[in-house]
């Protein structure tokens, strides 16, 4: 079992505060968006025995297991992630598995660089991911009835909305859904600013259901993706309960702390909300226009104490215990990899006691017994 070292991201959109806080750290007033625990090659986790990379790659099946060495592959299948959002993120989707190693191969037929800014596809993998709120989280997931999303632009009393609200009352859903989004994406870019800055101004004026969206357009301003983020749904999760992001579903994140676990991939194509490439041909053909519920997650309790949020994909199994304060000794040996993450309190694992933000690698097959009192994250994976 190997205690991780783990490098926090400073994207411009994280809480200077959230993360320090938790592991009982000065804040340096600079932003501490995300930190990263896993395999992954931009920030790998460190060990005693070198990079989580290093070691995976010296003896693949004996880190990984058999099971999924032949199943994923020979490198750590999920990323898992303390994610503290104080402003809002880029609204994105992210490609199914055949749409990433599409979009991936054509890239590289092509000759577009990895690095470049234009470039939709680092890898060929999809990125399915669930959020879990350590604090009270707010987010955008899922297209909203487009009847309840013309409702909230009419609302808004902005004569240059009128369009997209007439075309969100046409038949059928998804038809009108895609045409809105592509007509608000593609606007004139010297009048769509002007449209945002009336919106938000009303957004301010009129409080309530449109309270998120102002904020989104103080972070913004002018930016299309303020008017998009309207078709979706807003949720506003409580500690403990979570969000999955499945291929094609819109989403952004806007504020608050959580576990965050994802595939092993970089693929994301942004809808606005962000300075950054948007691909809005690829975009369309990738977003699924389904209005619908977001569907909160609340975890799943056995017997042992083990609560599991579950989802529909292989890549990775998250799940938490809550322990109380007992001499109770809680076996976690699997043969499959695991990182277990402590969010509260003090767990004791094997040999190592985690205070909060702390964190172990587990190798499958590698005797795992946790104790104490306090709130540990499980992640693995399904084979």
């Amino acid at each position: 079992m190997d205690r991780l070292d783990n490098t926090i991201r400073p994207y411009a959109w994280g809480s200077p505060t959230a993360i320090p806080h938790l592991l009982g750290t000065e804040p340096t007033g600079e932003p501490q968006a995300e930190m990263w625990m896993g395999a992954h090659p931009g920030a790998p986790s460190r060990t005693g025995r070198g990079t989580l990379v290093e070691v995976i790659d010296t003896d693949p099946r004996r880190e990984l297991g058999e099971r999924a060495v032949t199943r994923f592959g020979p490198r750590l299948p999920f990323l898992l992630k303390l994610l503290a959002a104080g402003a809002p993120l880029s609204l994105q989707v992210h490609p199914d598995l055949a749409q990433a190693k599409e979009g991936y191969d054509d890239e590289e037929r092509r000759g577009i660089p990895a690095d470049a800014p234009h470039r939709n596809y680092k890898d060929a993998n999809h990125k399915p991911e669930l959020i879990c709120a350590l604090t009270e989280f707010d987010g955008l997931c899922g297209f909203r009835h487009p009847l309840r999303a013309a409702a909230l632009l009419d609302g808004l009393g902005v004569d240059s909305l009128k369009p997209y609200v007439d075309l969100l009352h046409a038949h059928p859903e998804d038809a009108a859904l895609r045409e809105v989004l592509t007509a608000v994406l593609t606007a004139d870019p010297d009048d769509m600013p002007h449209t945002v800055t009336a919106a938000a101004a009303a957004c301010d004026r009129l409080g309530g259901d449109y309270t998120p969206y102002a904020g989104i357009a103080h972070h913004y301003p002018g930016d299309p993706g303020v008017i998009a983020a309207m078709l979706l749904n807003h949720v506003r999760l409580q500690p403990g309960e979570a969000l999955f992001l499945g291929a094609g579903i819109p989403h952004a994140y806007l504020s608050g702390l959580g576990v965050e676990i994802m595939a092993n991939s970089d693929n994301v194509l942004r809808c606005g909300l962000t300075p950054k490439h948007v691909d809005v041909p690829e975009l369309l053909r990738i977003v699924r226009f389904e209005p619908g519920d977001p569907g909160v997650l609340r975890p799943e309790a056995s017997p042992d104490g083990e609560e599991v949020y579950e989802t529909p994909i292989d890549e990775f199994r998250l799940s938490r215990y809550v322990l109380p304060e007992s001499s109770d000794t809680h076996a976690l040996t699997r043969d499959t990899p695991q990182i277990l993450l402590c969010t509260a309190g003090t767990v004791r694992a094997g040999e190592h006691e985690l205070a909060p933000g702390q964190s172990v690698f587990v190798p499958a097959g590698e005797k795992a017994e946790v104790s104490g009192a306090g709130t540990l994250f499980r992640a693995t994976v399904i084979v």
